[in-house]
C-alpha cells in the first residue's frame, strides 16, 4: 500500500525556558538556561539543590480548581500543551470526525507527585489505608492521553507510551505510523513529566546521574564538555499536531514541517548504560533515514540526546561518527538539554519542537555552557557542536535523538516544508 504523508500543523510547549512555543524558541535562540534552585520542596539534605522547573504554571485558566485536583501535574501539563497545539493548528473540532482524531501520549514516570503524596501520608498515619480515590487515576501513565481525549472529545486512537527518556520519541513515531497507515487523520502526540520531587531527585542522586554543581546551576548542564558531571533534571511537556497531508491541505492548514522517517530499536546491553560503542544509536539513526528513503549526506542538523553525562555523550558521538564518517564535520549538532535540562518522557517532544523550529527558521539552537579550556580528550572538537551561540543555516533534513534506560532508542527525521 502507498503510505500517507504526515505533517506537523500545530505545536504547544511548556518548558523551563518558556511556557509557550514563541517564548521557548526565543530563549533557546538566545542560549538561556532554565536551571535554578529547587522551589518544589526543601532540597537541603540532597546532593543536588537545583533543577529546571517550569515557572509560573497555573492550570486554572483551563481547569477549574476542583478539576485540577483530579489531575497529577504531568497530566495538567499534557492538557495544557494539547490546548495550545490545537489552538495553534486552527483545527475546528466541531467540523471534524472526532473518531478519526486520537492522542498517543508519553510519560517516563507518570504521576510521581501523586504517588509520593499519598504514600507519604499513609506512612505518617496510623497504618489505616486511607488513600485518595484519585490515587490510581492520577498516577498511571496513560492518563495524559486519557485526559486529552476527555477534554476535547477525541474518540480515535488513544493510549500511553512509556520508555523512559525516549518515551515521547516513541509516541510520536507511533502516531506517525498510525496516520500513514490510514488509521487516523490527526493525532495529538507528545509527552509530559513532572519528576522534580523528593523521590525523583533522590533516586537520580543515588544513581550519581545528576550534576551537583550547586554553586552554578545555570552552567551545570554542559554536554560535550570535559567537566560535565551529570544531567540536570527538568520537567515540562510538548504536544505536536500530526496530520495527514491531504487532510491538512483541504482545510488550508499552515504546515511547520513534514515528519518523513522514524527509527526505533534497542541496545540490549545494560539496564541504564548505553552501548559503549553507540551501536544502537547508530542503527536507529540509519533506520530513520532508511524509512524516509534518504541518505546521510542529506541531513544537516542533529538535535542530540546530549544529556551531559560522562558516558552518554561519548557514545552518541561515536554513533554519529560511525554513520557519517568524515561527513560528520559538515553537520550541526546541538543539545538543547543544556538549556532545558532533561525532561524525561517529555524531552523527545520538546526537542522535536525545537528541531522543527530550526528547520522552519534556518536557525540551529546552541549547546550552551562550553568553555574553550574545557575540552575532553575523548571528543573530536572538529565536530560542530553549535557551542554557546545559535547559528544560521539553511536546513533540509534534521534528526532528533532520544535514548532511554533499558537501552530503548528512538529517532525522528523531519524535513523542511
Amino acid at each position: 500500500m502507498e503510505l500517507k504523508r504526515v505533517v506537523v500543523t500545530g505545536m504547544g510547549v511548556l518548558t523551563p525556558v518558556g511556557n509557550d512555543l514563541a517564548s521557548m524558541w526565543d530563549a533557546m535562540k538566545a542560549g538561556k538556561s532554565g536551571a535554578t534552585d529547587i522551589t518544589a520542596f526543601d532540597s537541603t539534605l540532597y546532593k543536588t539543590h537545583f533543577a529546571c522547573e517550569v515557572k509560573g504554571f497555573d492550570p486554572t485558566p483551563l481547569l477549574d480548581r476542583k478539576e485540577a485536583r483530579k489531575l497529577d501535574r504531568f497530566a495538567q501539563f499534557a492538557v495544557w500543551t494539547a490546548k495550545q497545539a490545537l489552538d495553534d493548528s486552527g483545527l475546528n473540532l466541531e467540523e471534524e470526525n472526532r473518531e478519526r482524531i486520537g492522542s498517543i501520549w508519553a510519560s517516563g514516570m507518570g504521576g510521581l507527585t501523586s504517588l509520593e503524596e499519598d504514600s507519604m501520608a499513609y506512612a505518617r498515619g496510623d497504618g489505616t489505608p486511607r488513600f485518595s480515590p484519585f490515587y490510581i487515576p492520577k498516577s498511571i501513565i496513560n492518563m495524559g492521553a486519557g485526559h486529552i481525549s476527555l477534554m476535547f472529545g477525541l474518540k480515535g486512537i488513544n493510549y500511553g507510551v512509556a520508555s523512559a527518556c525516549s518515551s515521547s520519541g516513541h509516541a510520536i513515531a507511533s502516531a506517525f505510523d498510525a496516520i500513514r497507515l490510514g488509521r487516523a487523520d490527526v493525532i495529538l502526540s507528545g509527552g509530559s513529566d513532572a519528576d522534580i520531587t523528593y523521590s525523583g531527585i533522590g533516586g537520580f542522586n543515588s544513581m550519581h546521574a545528576l550534576s551537583t554543581r550547586n554553586d552554578s546551576p545555570a552552567t551545570a548542564s554542559r554536554p560535550f564538555s570535559k567537566s560535565r558531571d551529570g544531567f540536570v533534571l527538568g520537567e515540562g511537556a510538548a504536544c505536536l499536531i500530526l496530520e495527514e497531508l491531504e487532510h491538512a491541505q483541504r482545510r488550508g492548514a499552515k504546515i511547520y514541517a513534514e515528519l518523513v522517517g522514524a527509527g526505533m530499536n534497542a541496545d540490549a546491553h545494560h539496564m541504564t548504560a548505553p552501548d559503549p560503542e553507540g551501536k544502537g544509536a547508530a542503527r536507529v539513526m540509519q533506520e530513520a533515514m532508511q524509512d524516509a528513503g534518504i541518505t546521510p549526506d542529506q541531513v544537516d542538523y542533529i538535535n542530540a540526546h546530549g544529556t551531559s553525562t560522562p558516558l552518554g555523550d561519548i557514545c552518541e558521538l561515536k554513533a554519529i561518527q560511525a554513520v557519517w564518517g568524515e561527513d560528520a564535520y559538515r553537520l550541526n549538532i546541538s543539545s538543547t538539554k543544556s538549556m532545558t535540562g532533561h525532561m524525561m518522557g517529555a524531552t523527545g517532544a520538546v526537542e522535536a519542537a525545537a528541531t522543527i523550529m530550526a528547520l522552519k527558521e534556518g536557525i540551529v539552537p546552541p549547546t550552551i555552557n562550553h568553555e574553550p579550556d574545557d575540552e575532553d580528550e575523548n571528543i573530536d572538537y572538529r565536530l560542530n557542536f553549535t557551542f554557546n551561540t545559535a547559528q544560521q543555516r539553511d536546513l533540509r533534513y534534521a534528526l532528533s535523538n532520544t535514548f532511554g534506560f533499558g537501552g530503548q532508542n528512538a529517532c525522528l527525521l523531519f524535513k523542511k516544508w
